[in-house]
């Protein structure tokens, strides 16, 4: 039986287990990206391993989040950043080059290779053929050091595109589709290979766009073939050196198959408020829209803005919306510059934001009070906007343009063969990397510099032989990390400074409960399915460990969350029986005994003290990452391991 594309690059980049779907792997990792939301921390803990330079092939640190700076924090994160990627020779891609994922697929993406990143829509460069993963940023830091990746083996999951998209349809429809069928949660454990004839008509640029928010249904990640169409990309870029064709073998066996029939694919626009709420356009009955927003990593390429423009050239944006475009990166910025789409987008109304995450999360450019916002975005979780009461809708760029200037979500009457929005491959991209700084030759010359928030990060010692504490907070299902650790223009700019965030924890599902945990010296969170979708913020885990959290009781994980924190040292557990989640209640006092021994048993039973139930839960980790939690988190295990 011959190999897929997963199944290809994770051979050849194996350096233990067996590639069978379930069983734990680890992967040497060629590439690392790191942004500055989450990059401070993993800095922190990459200084902590003692190694004088990085050992991957290349890093890259991007600033594109934390961008807006109304006081010293994000200049000193950012300062911090520039300083130890020097030192320990990392690429660093300065405010205003772009965001990681759209300069990563222009720069620096190579089809074969692994790349791991500390955010989780890594899985972007999936479109250049490359097995690109989102992590924690100690699992980035780990392989910067030179220590391999370590995952379950994903079932493989083979999307056939059957034939050619038709009028509005777009690549982002083609995603949003695949979030309609799976779900958000219906990805965890899997990869998303994209083959057939449809293919070959989708860019990588658009291809970038589908493995981007594949993320969304917490897959793995998602993979492009590397074909013509690569190459031709990588040519425009200058780095056609680069190119290795790569494709799947003509037998090769997947898990599971899904078909997209391209031809009767309609427009399709996810909802308020999840990605998988997705319905047809044409289903809804002109919901008046406040703002339209064209940017995010998933959608702002120069062939993206390029259409944007056309659609808005002549035109201007109804007068009861606000539009905003935020270019991907200084090329793309600089292209529609020098041919005028810049000036177009201008003239009809746009306001034009700089290349960076910015509205995706929360930083700046919130809607009103209970607004309504079509955006481009991979996410539309309740106010990660940054309105608590946001209806945040997401779209393609070419439904997007027209909306802004309807004035509603819908296309014009007009078919799309009435307007010309054809956007070809540029034979050659503006290629100017000034921006991007090359590590220091002289690492020993360089100082390091800390501004005054950068504080240490939490450090947990190894795990008790009996772990008791209070229920400190019960959730539902879906939480995300947002919920657990918010976002936006008010707290990224502490994203280094750990004990200011634990005063926001978990707050928007209830805001007692950093004072509780604090109070009662810790203790337990009780969630419900896919606890800790979305991002890939491990503060999400840190910070909870400051409070004293000891373990999470869900029916499901996120995977990127559950890593996250058993790096941390905070047992992920498991319901046995889901309904067991009904016999705890806020306050209750758990406990655990033997967890030793106890962590490689397959059943732990928790002793409800205040009810005097045993509940029986299931700690769903591998004999390393047991090893790891006993150790007290990944930092300790690295350590002992002299990695």
């Amino acid at each position: 039986m011959g190999l897929n594309l997963t199944q290809k690059i994770i051979q050849s980049h194996l350096v233990d287990g067996v590639m069978k779907a379930g069983e734990e792997v680890a992967i040497q990792i060629d590439q690392t990206l790191t942004q500055d939301s989450t990059g401070t921390m993993a800095y922190l803990q990459l200084e902590a391993m003692d190694i004088e330079r990085v050992k991957t092939q290349k890093s890259v640190a991007y600033i594109d989040h934390n961008i807006l700076q109304t006081g010293s924090e994000n200049g000193d994160d950012h300062k911090y950043i520039e300083t130890v990627a020097s030192k320990y020779g990392i690429y660093f891609s300065k405010p205003g080059n772009g965001i990681c994922h759209q300069v990563h697929l222009e720069r620096f993406a190579v089809p074969g290779l692994t790349l791991l990143g500390s955010d989780s829509h890594t899985p972007t460069c999936g479109g250049m053929g490359m097995l690109a993963i989102g992590a924690g940023g100690l699992d980035v830091s780990v392989a910067m050091a030179g220590g391999a990746y370590y995952l379950t083996m994903p079932k493989v999951v083979k999307v056939e595109l059957l034939g050619k998209l038709k009028g509005w349809a777009t690549a982002k429809d083609i995603i949003l589709e695949v979030l309609r069928m799976v779900t958000v949660k219906g990805g965890v454990g899997k990869v998303f290979e994209y083959v057939g004839e449809g293919v070959g008509v989708l860019s990588v640029p658009e291809r970038a766009t589908i493995t981007n928010m594949g993320a969304e249904m917490g897959a793995t990640t998602s993979i492009f073939p590397s074909d013509e169409n690569t190459k031709e990309y990588l040519r425009a870029q200058g780095r056609v050196q680069d190119f290795v064709e790569f494709s799947p073998d003509q037998d090769a066996n997947y898990d599971e198959v899904l078909k997209i029939d391209l031809n009767t694919l309609e427009p399709l626009v996810a909802m308020p408020q999840s990605p998988d709420h997705v319905v047809k356009v044409s289903q809804l009955k002109n919901i008046p829209l406040d703002q339209v927003a064209v940017g995010s990593c998933t959608n702002s390429s120069y062939m993206d803005l390029m259409k944007v423009a056309k659609i808005l050239k002549g035109k201007i944006v109804h007068p009861n919306v606000s539009l905003v475009v935020s270019p991907g990166s200084r090329q793309v910025l600089e292209m529609i510059s020098r041919n005028g789409a810049l000036a177009d987008l201008i003239s009809s109304g746009a306001r034009i934001l700089e290349s960076a995450c910015g509205p995706c999360i929360g930083m700046g450019q919130a809607p009103r009070t209970n607004g309504v916002s079509l955006r481009t975005f991979n996410r539309n979780f309740p106010g990660r906007s940054g309105t608590k009461n946001d209806n945040v809708y997401l779209g393609s760029p070419e439904l997007a343009a027209q909306s802004a200037i309807l004035g509603y979500i819908g296309f014009f009457e007009n078919s799309r063969e009435d307007i010309d929005v054809t956007v070809e491959l540029p034979k050659e991209f503006l290629i100017d990397d000034r921006m991007i700084l090359a590590p220091s030759p002289n690492p020993h010359e360089v100082e390091i510099i800390r501004g005054p928030n950068i504080k240490p990060f939490p450090k947990r010692s190894p795990l008790e032989e009996t772990l008791t504490g209070s229920v400190l907070i019960k959730v539902s299902d879906n939480i995300t990390t947002d919920h657990i650790m918010p976002s936006g223009a008010k707290l990224l700019p502490f994203r280094s400074n750990i004990p200011y965030l634990s005063d926001y924890c978990l707050t928007p599902c209830d805001p007692g409960f950093p004072k509780r945990a604090k109070e009662k010296g810790g203790g337990f969170i009780i969630g419900g399915e896919n606890y800790g979708q979305g991002s890939s913020r491990e503060h999400a885990a840190l910070v909870p460990l400051y409070l004293g959290v000891k373990g999470v009781l869900a029916k499901s994980f996120a995977r990127i969350h559950k890593n996250n924190l058993i790096n941390s040292g905070i047992l992920p557990l498991n319901f046995k029986n889901a309904e067991d989640y009904e016999k705890i209640s806020m306050n209750d006092i758990l406990e655990i005994e033997n967890t030793q021994e106890g962590l490689i048993d397959t059943v732990i039973f928790i002793i409800n003290k205040t009810t005097n139930e045993k509940i029986s839960v299931v700690l769903e980790i591998t004999d390393r990452q047991a090893s790891i939690l006993k150790a007290g988190g990944l930092l300790n295990y690295t350590k002992t391991k002299n990695v």
